[in-house]
């Protein structure tokens, strides 16, 4: 018995070593990338691509942060962003939250239809909507606006997906007691749906918030006035056709990034239990 015990132990460990020797190769693919450009963002341009390569600058440059930032209006670039990642966040939360709790909770003739209609969308990429909703947006006048670039996704069919799948395991008696005691539908949702769903809605603020912040190809196209571009745009242009401060280039990159590391950081432990428990029930 324990001539077994003990080999069961022993596949155990090897079974576990193979498993995190594998995750830490995957978080190496991950992260040593990232790792190279925020040490390369501290090398001076001419130790950028030195043979054999170096990892760490020697010496450091620590004036190539500033030294980005200064070259373009990064600052205004870098509020834009925030502003309109912001506001596609907020817009999204509570249209997908109420599509999600209507779509969850209500029993409507064609429900199931609308749900896979919305659903099909997904298969649909912005390339493909891209000529018809720049038309409509031209003729709203919309382009070098800030409208024209939340407006057209403030919904988004993931979030209506992912707020409908968690709202589906709130119980019904909770919704039932509340329309008993007199409130309203309004306030159930505010009151009642919205604090139980909490982790799905920072998951869907993460995901919503980082589709905005790497919004590149919308913003290109309806935007050419310099002080409404997002700072995608602006890292894009800070190259040029003749020469590139890549040390620069990393540099701005690396700023451009924080806002999203911060946000995972501090939040990543409800975004994986929205993510875990939204798939619970079909």
């Amino acid at each position: 018995m324990t001539a077994r015990l003990s080999s069961r132990r022993t596949r155990n460990w090897f079974r576990n070593a193979i498993l995190y020797g594998l995750l830490l190769i995957a978080a190496s693919i991950a992260i040593v990338p990232i790792l190279w450009m925020i040490l390369s963002s501290f090398k001076y341009l001419e130790d950028m691509f030195t043979v054999p390569m170096t990892w760490l600058p020697d010496p450091w440059n620590w004036h190539s942060y500033s030294d980005a930032w200064a070259q373009r209006d990064f600052t205004r670039y870098f509020l834009n962003s925030l502003f309109v990642s912001i506001s596609i966040t907020v817009g999204n939360i509570l249209i997908c939250s109420m599509a999600g709790y209507a779509l969850a909770k209500f029993r409507f003739v064609g429900r199931q239809f609308l749900f896979l209609v919305i659903l099909s969308t997904l298969m649909l990429p912005l390339e493909v909507t891209m000529v018809p909703l720049f038309l409509i947006i031209k003729e709203l006048s919309w382009p070098n606006t800030y409208t024209g670039l939340i407006v057209p996704f403030l919904a988004d069919a993931f979030g209506v997906f992912l707020m409908r799948q968690y709202i589906l395991g709130i119980p019904d008696e909770l919704i039932e007691a509340a329309r008993i005691d007199g409130m309203s539908e309004i306030g159930i949702f505010f009151k009642i749906i919205m604090p139980l769903a909490k982790p799905a809605t920072i998951a869907l603020s993460l995901f919503m918030f980082r589709e905005a912040w790497d919004m590149y190809i919308w913003p290109l196209i309806i935007i050419t006035q310099e002080q409404l571009r997002p700072i995608t745009v602006g890292v894009a242009l800070f190259m040029s056709n003749y020469t590139t401060d890549w040390n620069q280039l990393l540099a701005v990159a690396v700023i451009a990034m924080t806002p999203m590391f911060i946000l995972f950081v501090f939040l990543q432990r409800y975004f994986v239990q929205g993510i875990a428990l939204s798939g619970l029930k079909g």
